[in-house]
């Protein structure tokens, strides 16, 4: 075992136990071993070894009571020779790295290639001078100075794509580093309750020792390894080590074992914590899985030796368990370097569905960067031929040797020429615009207590259609009060007066609600005078507390006479039960067993009832159905939930039968019925609203009565009296959406989801199915998209299928915010209201850094083309075309996709998964624009140096210097380009394009910086840039045709889009394409490497024990060509993204170059389609 990848902290600590070996009586050495034990074998070897559990705490000096004394240095010293319960990230990737991957990409690769040719062709002079006739171009206009400055162009080439580069790089670790400030944060809010001192206190996760006892209740995700040493019912989901999905059960004298990263479903209890951080299950699998990062250096040095010894292994592992096997593996990681990240990004396919902006960006992309590379082949290719054809056949010249250099030299300007097209041409800005506009709006959202764990949930919430909430702290404050009570007889409407109670019924009332709740709930006094007491544990216990409390009574004294220790038998509360009891040995040796739970399911079996006096009753059904009437459903319409207290006498001998459950949970005698209100939050009804206005449907799914949950969601604005909706129960919805074998059909669903508004008494797979229903449906156009929020162990599932989970993060369960995508850290249903709103504005974000971006596309592609085919010479010169590329690609995405929200969004409908990126107002924006700086550009091109009486820049030679004409040419173009943006700001047709502009001081900012740089461009700028300085009075022309962009914008607002009916729209999902696999392979590298970075470290988590061996082998097949099993994984996880959308092939859409080359082409394909309008 000393072969563990972290040498150095091991044998520090060997050292170390040497030294402490005698203060504790076990080394961490014995601990770990006994932890890789399971079961029976577990419980015998601490018989053995320690002589009981007791023994063990002894060992480790601590009390199973009184937990830790807590002094500092006693805690120091066990982080010292126990380690802390920490497990060391993965190391980020460097800047270096990240450089190097925005150097992949394939049209910068071209650009420094052609920018290292032209290089080297400068500094190559043809021999003799014998080039005079090599070519009718070079004539006498170059002298010396000019032949010199040929380099300049390629190095500038050089320098713009380093520019480049490194913006890119900068935004991809800028934006690692918010990711992991995110998830420390979430992992410093991840707090534990352990005992100190005697104390009951919550600590961080980390600062959990050996030797610490630790309470576990359901819900948990448990923070270290441990020993069961007392609690009831406690089962636990161990999957995400062994891969079993049934849950175990765990108890003192069988199975005590409790592993780090596994899940409570269950029941509650302590466990004595006695190994954490990398000496747990979960940090050896870490470890194991290369986690610890610094390996894979050594790793990649040794693995020519390791690949031997691996076959050996392997066979040796085969014969012991999986436990065992995991030391035996020479640590080969499942991560060994590049060759088998390829399979990782495989099983980082797990993610849900590309999102919708993500799926129609990629293909509005493709689209446009190959309508580029059409564009830049053919002007390469005119320019070619004009130039061989004007050489060598009208001036009939040779093709002589020593004139190659110089004809090379041509083609490769030609080639730069058609590259910088290509570059123009592809928005390589889109995905930093959605990166930006997603990170942005993720620290913001951090403000409206939205923490957003996947960042492309946040641009999906934009989306949603439907919201399916839970009722209980989310629409309500949580804070529950006993307001309505049936004791004894008689219905009070207020709390009861403490003398009109009999002795006799008080006594079992307090002592059945403080004994049957768990112990850790308590109510504590108030933090601030006059403040509300703080209610600590499970709101509903606490409501029966404070029931207790508000009788003049007090449970402390009946919790203090019989401890936790004590109870003999504790069923705890699930969903499937719906009730919790407790049996307690009475003195005598009888036994006496409380309950509580949902009252219609707890006084059904009851048979008697405590009358006014205190003595028990015949309660017969018909009295049953009748208190139904007059006391439950009179308190449920109320919106109170109803909870019943009853108990059930034993005797001693014959001991019942514990585990009949059935047979225990009956006969019992109804002690009182409660209503207990739980009021709605003031700020939800506006939400609510909010949310109908925004075309989203909020419907309520609550475990609640369906009386109670129907006067709640009245109150909440979820239903209106006298609509025509469903309120349904569990039972009734499943009956209706199974057919007679009981299977559930989508069929059925349908046509009950549209009308439903509140789903009552439901049961977590009632969420699942409902949720999973409304996805799956075809019945309306637009696919739904459906957030939910949940709180539960339980809501696990239905959390996970939803498009967007939110968990609460006040009240939420580890497990449910393990499978959500947004925390909602004020448990407030208002601040999911602000996600929708952020969602939305990152959504128009990008289609306002679409339209300026296109305008600017479409204008720098037909300028450099015609200008190339016309005079053998782009207008624009590469270094210029990339400093344009600069401007619109990534400033203008940083100024236009930090845009604020405003309440307007909230205004309209949701877009859908089938609403085009580019809408009609947006593509008569596009084209509008692109019309008039065209028409000003090749105005100037033709006729420019008549206007401005200056020499004409057209047929210049090769290196000759830049001229006044071209420069004016540039600088109106970028001047044009400016305004435009902010004519971009309003992309549904608006007119006043300035409103709000000060809201956003970063648009402000970089408008005015890049006017100042491109000052400093045209005026310095010489040769590199090919720029000449202006007179003021040509920048005055420049500027004001600049102007001419906002008043021509407003021009373009006052044409009615209904009426353009020949304009397409394009970036359009349709449904279900297919993707190719080897098109899939390559788009698994989304937008977001860091999530990707992140989201590995999770999945190691859930990879268990089990599966590492299986890994291993994978990684070698693969490396030893592909495997069939490989091959499988790919192929499922085609079949799972069929929503992915890369297909480009596909017939349903129009391609862009087609709109854009005739727009009045009506593809048949577009035809198709049932055209929708644009907002006009």
């Amino acid at each position: 075992m000393g072969d563990m990848t972290n040498s150095d902290f091991y044998s520090k600590n060997q050292r170390n136990e040497a030294n402490h070996a005698g203060e504790f009586g076990c080394t961490l050495q014995e601990l770990r071993s006994l932890m890789e034990l399971r079961g029976t074998e577990a419980v015998v070897k601490i018989k053995e070894t320690y002589g009981e559990t007791e023994g063990l705490c002894r060992h480790l000096k601590t009390s199973p009571t009184e937990g830790l004394a807590g002094t500092a240095a006693d805690l120091e010293k066990r982080k010292l020779i126990f380690g802390k319960n920490f497990i060391p990230p993965k190391k980020p990737k460097t800047f270096i790295q990240l450089v190097w991957e925005a150097l992949q990409d394939v049209t910068l690769i071209i650009l420094e290639i052609a920018a290292i040719i032209s290089l080297g062709l400068s500094f190559y002079q043809p021999p003799g001078e014998g080039n005079e006739g090599c070519g009718t171009a070079t004539g006498g206009a170059e002298d010396e100075g000019e032949a010199e400055a040929g380099w300049i162009e390629g190095a500038a080439i050089l320098l713009s794509v380093i520019c480049v580069v490194l913006v890119t790089a900068f935004n991809d670790w800028s934006k690692e580093k918010q990711f992991r400030g995110l998830q420390s944060r979430i992992e410093q809010e991840q707090k534990f309750t352990v005992v100190r001192g005697g104390q009951v206190i919550q600590i961080p996760v980390a600062e959990i020792v050996v030797g610490d006892i630790a309470q576990v209740k359901y819900g948990d995700l448990l923070p270290a390894d441990g020993i069961f040493i007392q609690g009831n019912d406690l089962k636990i989901d161990e999957s995400s080590l062994t891969g079993e999905s049934d849950q175990v059960r765990k108890s003192v004298d069988k199975d005590p074992m409790l592993l780090s990263g596994t899940h409570v479903m269950e029941g509650s209890g302590r466990m004595l914590v006695t190994a954490v951080g990398v000496n747990s299950q979960t940090g050896i699998i870490f470890t194991l899985l290369g986690a610890g990062g610094e390996e894979e250096e050594k790793k990649d040095k040794k693995g020519k030796m390791q690949d031997g010894n691996m076959e050996n292994s392997q066979n040796k592992a085969k014969q012991q368990d999986g436990a065992a096997a995991m030391e035996m593996q020479p640590l080969k990681s499942a991560e060994g370097g590049e060759g088998d990240d390829k399979d990782k990004k495989k099983s980082n396919m797990h993610k849900k569905e590309k999102s919708v902006l993500q799926g129609k960006l990629t293909k509005l992309a493709v689209q446009i960067g190959k309508a580029g590379l059409v564009m830049s082949a053919i002007t390469v290719i005119i320019l070619v031929l004009y130039f061989a054809i004007d050489t060598f056949v009208v001036n009939k010249k040779q093709w002589l040797p020593e004139c190659t250099p110089v004809y090379v030299q041509y083609f490769v300007k030609f080639f730069i020429i058609g590259v910088t097209v290509l570059v123009v041409a592809v928005p390589e800005g889109l995905p930093l615009a959605v990166t930006i506009s997603l990170a942005y709006s993720v620290k913001k959202m951090m403000r409206d207590n939205n923490l957003v764990r996947h960042l492309d949930a946040c641009e999906t919430m934009g989306n949603a259609t439907a919201i399916c909430s839970d009722k209980t702290g989310t629409l309500t404050t949580n804070r529950m009060t006993v307001v309505q009570a049936y004791v004894g007889d008689v219905h009070y409407k207020e709390i009861p007066d403490p003398d009109s109670i009999p002795a006799k019924t008080m006594e079992l009332l307090v002592n059945a609600i403080a004994i049957n709740s768990a112990y850790t709930t308590k109510i504590l006094p108030p933090e601030k005078e006059g403040g509300l007491p703080r209610q600590v544990g499970n709101k509903t216990e606490c409501g029966l507390l404070g029931f207790v409390l508000d009788l003049k009574q007090d449970y402390e004294p009946v919790r203090s006479l019989i401890p936790e220790e004590k109870l003999y038998k504790v069923y705890t509360f699930n969903s499937v039960r719906k009730s919790m009891s407790t049996v307690i040995k009475m003195p005598d040796g009888s036994f006496r067993m409380y309950s509580k739970g949902a009252s219609e399911i707890v006084l059904k079996k009851c048979s008697r009832i405590l009358n006014a006096a205190g003595e028990p009753r015949i309660f017969r059904p018909r009295d049953r159905d009748e208190m139904v009437k007059k006391v439950i459903e009179p308190m449920a319409c109320d919106g109170l939930r109803t909870i019943c207290v009853a108990f059930r006498d034993f005797s001693s001998s014959p001991e019942p039968d514990w585990d009949n459950e059935n047979d225990i949970l009956s006969d019992l005698t109804c002690i009182c019925v409660v209503g207990i209100e739980d009021p709605v939050r003031p700020e939800v009804p506006e939400a609510i609203r909010k949310c109908q206005r925004a075309g989203i449907t909020v419907r309520m799914v609550t475990g609640d009565n369906i009386n109670t949950a129907r006067a709640i969601a009245i109150k909440c604005g979820i239903i209106h009296p006298g609509e025509d909706f469903l309120c349904l129960e569990g039972k009734e919805f499943n009956r209706r959406i199974r057919n007679e074998k009981g299977e559930i059909e989508q069929e059925r669903i349908d046509k009950i989801w549209p009308k439903l508004r509140v789903l009552a008494r439901s049961s977590p797979t009632d969420k699942h199915t409902l949720v999973k229903g409304i996805i799956d449906s075809t019945q309306v156009e637009q696919r739904q998209v459906v957030a939910v929020t949940g709180d539960g162990t339980n809501d696990g599932p239905a959390l996970k299928k939803a498009d967007v989970g939110f968990a609460m993060g006040i009240a939420g369960t580890d497990v449910a915010k393990e499978a959500s995508d947004i925390i909602l850290t004020d448990d407030n249903f208002s601040s999911i209201v602000k996600a929708v709103m952020w969602g939305r504005n990152v959504y128009d974000s990008i289609s306002k850094f679409l339209q300026f971006q296109l305008t600017v596309n479409i204008v720098a592609v037909i300028v450099a083309f015609t200008g190339a085919c016309i005079t053998q010479d782009s207008p624009l010169k590469a270094v210029q075309m990339l400093w344009v590329n600069l401007i619109m690609d990534t400033f203008a995405s940083l100024a236009l996709a930090t845009e604020p929200p405003t309440e307007a969004l909230l205004l309209r409908k949701p877009y859908g998964r089938n609403k085009p990126l580019i809408s009609r107002t947006m593509m008569k924006n596009i084209l509008g624009h692109a019309v008039y700086q065209l028409t000003l550009i090749f105005t100037l091109l033709f006729v420019g140096e008549k206007m401005f009486k200056i020499d004409s820049g057209r047929n210049a030679p090769l290196h000759s210097p830049p001229s006044e004409h071209y420069t004016i040419i540039f600088n109106t173009f970028v001047m044009m380009q400016l305004f435009n943006e902010i004519n971009a700001r309003k992309i549904h047709g608006e007119r006043n394009v300035f409103d709000g502009i000060f809201r956003n001081p970063i648009f402000c900012t970089i408008v005015l910086g890049t006017f100042a740089i491109q000052i400093v461009i045209v005026q310095f700028g010489g040769k590199p840039f090919s720029c000449s300085p202006l007179q003021l009075d040509q920048w005055m022309w420049c500027v004001f045709i600049g102007l001419g962009e906002l008043v021509w914008g407003q021009v373009i607002a006052t044409i009615p889009t209904s009426r353009l009916k020949f304009l397409k729209e394009a970036g359009r999902l349709t449904e279900k394409e297919e993707v190719p696999e080897e098109e899939l392979n390559e788009d698994v590298e989304e937008i977001d490497h860091a999530e990707r970075e992140l989201r590995r470290g999770q999945i190691l988590w859930f990879r268990g024990l089990n599966r590492i061996q299986t890994q291993i082998e994978v990684v070698n097949t693969f490396k030893s060509g592909t495997s069939f099993q490989g091959a499988l994984r790919r192929q499922s996880s085609v079949t799972s993204q069929t929503q992915d959308v890369t297909n480009i092939s596909s017939p349903s859409h129009v391609s862009l170059s087609n709109a854009l080359s005739s727009p009045t082409s009506t593809s048949a394909a577009a035809a198709g389609h049932p055209r929708r309008e644009g907002i006009p």
